[in-house]
């Protein structure tokens, strides 16, 4: 990353508007249609059987089968897996999707099969669902300064290479009413976060972020997030924001989203334990 590109939106790594794939063409011919004088693959099984009737009387074609020759459902990003297609409501589960940086709607099942390790050779992993609020996250002001951020939001996480290789990279990215702008990152200033704060060790990649808030009245708050909040406050920025500086509803949103945030959140594991709770 360049400075010449510092500030300027870019595109995200995980687009708010997952793009739609066109359904697979059917391999089977359609229904009725003789080839050779028979019908292909599964369609053999719908033809009429003899002696039966066009009043339905006598042997017919088996219904159950009819839908693998029907073309399969266009999955719409939240309102259907676009795994299986089938559908699901708000909220629901998320898979990113290594290889090309986007976010894809997920049912429960699906997003099960993606939770391991590796799953799928690397190239989808399920993003988590638990949010946690570091309240002794160390972070400076002049560290902070050094990220030249013009808000008081920014999300980091380790974006890790299209598989195979996976050895990647932190990034730094600010909502900006154009989307997630990238800015840039100095690594020395990542390892010294790293450094300081354990919590970023066992942060996972790609589907897990650092999301820093820095209110113009208030204290810093700093939380390990699912990777698709950080996409969720782009969009709450992208809808409200007026103007220069965005407006008293803009901010009134923003602070909103925060606080819902933090009143779902857990503490880090080591202050569990520092309490005497089970760190788990």
């Amino acid at each position: 990353m360049s400075d010449s590109s510092r500030g300027q939106p870019t595109n995200a790594p995980f687009p708010l508007d997952a793009t739609l794939s066109s359904p697979a063409p059917t391999p089977f011919a359609p229904v009725g249609t003789p080839v050779r004088g028979q019908l292909d693959g599964l369609g053999r099984f719908l033809a009429p059987r003899r002696g039966s009737t066009p009043s339905g009387h006598g042997p017919t074609a088996v219904p159950g089968l009819k839908r693998f020759l029907e073309p399969r459902k266009r999955a719409i990003p939240g309102e259907r897996c676009e795994f299986c297609a089938e559908d699901i409501r708000e909220p629901h589960s998320h898979v990113v999707n290594v290889e090309n940086r986007s976010l894809m709607c997920a049912c429960r099942g699906c997003w099960m099969l993606f939770t391991s390790d590796g799953a799928a050779g690397g190239r989808y992993r399920a993003v988590p669902e638990d949010t946690t609020l570091d309240p002794d996250f160390v972070l400076t002001d002049g560290q902070w300064d050094s990220l030249q951020i013009p808000v008081g939001m920014a999300f980091f996480f380790h974006q890790t290479d299209a598989p195979p290789a996976t050895t990647g990279h932190p990034v730094a990215f600010y909502p900006s009413p154009a989307g997630a702008t990238e800015s840039l990152l100095p690594l020395d200033i990542w390892d010294e976060l790293v450094a300081a704060n354990p919590t970023l060790d066992r942060m996972l990649p790609d589907v897990q972020a650092l999301l820093v808030h820095r209110p113009r009245n208030g204290a810093r708050r700093c939380f390990i997030v699912p990777i698709d909040a950080c996409y969720a406050l782009v969009g709450v920025i992208r809808r409200y924001w007026k103007g220069f500086d965005g407006g008293e509803e803009a901010w009134r949103e923003i602070g909103a989203f925060f606080d819902q945030l933090a009143d779902r959140s857990r503490p880090p594991v080591r202050t569990v334990i520092a309490a005497g709770g089970p760190g788990r």
